[in-house]
């Protein structure tokens, strides 16, 4: 299947275009990690996955990656924060870092080759501005410093923000802003009384936001790497600003793909805690949600296309899962047949390359997905007929391990038998002794004691095949 290649869309370019890696066999690639303030909320997470899709889609393309996500343990909203709970901006940030990642592990998201903190990465930051500075891209206004952005013609080139729109000398200094016009934006934040500051060789302060990202990116992947991801509100202006700052300093390329991920609604709404329909892991994992029910949900819609929240959609969600856990159940417990089987060779390779081209067309899972549930469809009718091979069955775990290891999807306990398979499987074969016999009594007896237990038992002409209900 060589001749599948990865395309991403490319917000710099606005179009898809074929991925190349700048180090050959070798992604790197950077991504805007969570402001540690609050739990993440399931917007926050589409992204976060979005992105481990990315990153096992990458892997199985055959690239060695090296990934980068920020944890933002200083700005305007961690400081605020934290002096409203009286307590340290480290021992503030440090509880929902653990969070972060206690969350990562819940949706099953692979974990990145590198978590810079941003207090850590102060000095890179100053360097950068020094560099920066000594370019004449920036000008001081009392203490903080801040970026000229007419001193970087391209500025605007990955949000199509026009500068002859801006007001000359026009400036901000939140970290955030959502202007539809370009404004210069702070570098460094002039030392403050109730804020942390650092002493470095630019002066005493704190970082601006925008400029946090550049030097933790540079320091870990190099001035140029492959590609830079977030969603989309981080197109303008930190996106934007990442670019201005970072390719003033180097004269080089930054990232060379940007991709972003949409918006979330829940129930067609935007996510507001005044409306009732915000919404963070924990909260629904306490309203009795499966987590990977959840990661299902999040990753059904390709992540450029907005995706509707609803809880209809995790209903559905968990129906698709029960088919496939039950798919894989009866593939594991249905006896083997001796000849070919209902079931061939070349329905497993077009599985297998109907995954790979949903993938390698710009992360498109709701392709990827359709592909499963057509092999999954194929499975059971084989095996409600003619049966499956030895060969083809283990062609069809292997393909399937292959698929998990990219949706991270599957059932666990399917995978391998636990004890209360072994159990059950017993009183199975217990049941077909009793039928076998006439004993039709005990039989009975023992379906009853399944069914008490969620377990059904679906006789097919291949011998009885069990499942969870």
């Amino acid at each position: 299947m060589d001749d599948i290649r990865l395309r991403f869309y490319n917000t710099l370019t606005r179009k898809p275009e074929p991925f190349e890696s700048l180090e050959e066999g070798h992604a790197r690639f950077y991504t805007c990690g969570p402001t540690v303030y609050n739990f993440s909320h399931i917007g926050n997470l589409r992204t976060f996955l979005f992105e481990d899709i990315l990153r096992r889609t990458l892997k199985l393309f055959g690239w060695r990656v090296t990934q980068v996500m920020n944890l933002t343990d200083i700005d305007d909203k961690t400081i605020r924060s934290a002096n409203e709970a009286g307590i340290s901006l480290r021992e503030f940030t440090d509880t929902f870092i653990q969070a972060f990642f206690e969350d990562l592990d819940t949706l099953r998201i692979e974990r990145a080759e590198h978590y810079p903190r941003a207090t850590d990465y102060i000095a890179e930051m100053a360097h950068l501005v020094k560099t920066l500075e000594e370019g004449g891209h920036t000008y001081r206004s009392g203490d903080s410093i801040y970026y000229r952005i007419s001193t970087f013609p391209a500025y605007g080139k990955l949000s199509r923000i026009r500068l002859d729109k801006t007001k000359a000398g026009a400036r901000v200094d939140s970290d955030e802003y959502e202007k539809e016009d370009a404004r210069d934006f702070v570098l460094w934040k002039a030392a403050k009384e109730d804020e942390p500051s650092w002493d470095t060789e630019i002066g005493s302060g704190r970082p601006g936001w925008h400029l946090e990202c550049s030097a933790m990116a540079m320091s870990l992947l190099g001035e140029s790497f492959d590609i830079h991801t977030g969603g989309v509100d981080n197109i303008f202006p930190h996106h934007e600003n990442e670019i201005a700052q970072s390719e003033a300093a180097s004269g080089k390329p930054f990232a060379r793909f940007w991709l972003h991920a949409e918006h979330l609604n829940v129930e067609s709404e935007k996510m507001a805690k005044s409306k009732g329909n915000f919404f963070t892991l924990r909260e629904l994992i306490e309203r009795g949600y499966d987590p990977i029910v959840i990661r299902y949900l999040l990753m059904s819609v390709p992540y450029r296309q907005k995706l509707n929240f609803t809880f209809d959609g995790l209903h559905a969600a968990e129906q698709a899962l029960e088919r496939i856990a039950n798919t894989l159940r009866r593939l594991e417990h249905t006896p083997e047949v001796e000849n070919q089987g209902a079931l061939c060779q070349a329905d497993v390779e077009a599985f297998r390359r109907q995954l790979r081209e949903g993938l390698a067309d710009d992360l498109n899972t709701a392709k990827a997905l359709a592909a499963l549930h057509t092999v999954l469809h194929k499975v059971n009718t084989a095996l409600d007929g003619g049966g499956i091979s030895p060969k083809v069955r283990s062609a069809l775990l292997e393909a399937f391990t292959e698929a998990d290891n990219v949706l991270g999807i599957f059932p666990k306990q399917e995978i391998s038998e636990t004890n209360d398979d072994d159990e059950i499987q017993s009183l199975v074969n217990q049941r077909t002794e009793a039928r076998k016999n006439k004993d039709f009594a005990r039989s009975d007896a023992i379906r009853d004691e399944l069914t008490a237990r969620g377990i059904l038992v679906e006789d097919t002409p291949h011998g009885p095949v069990w499942r969870k209900g």
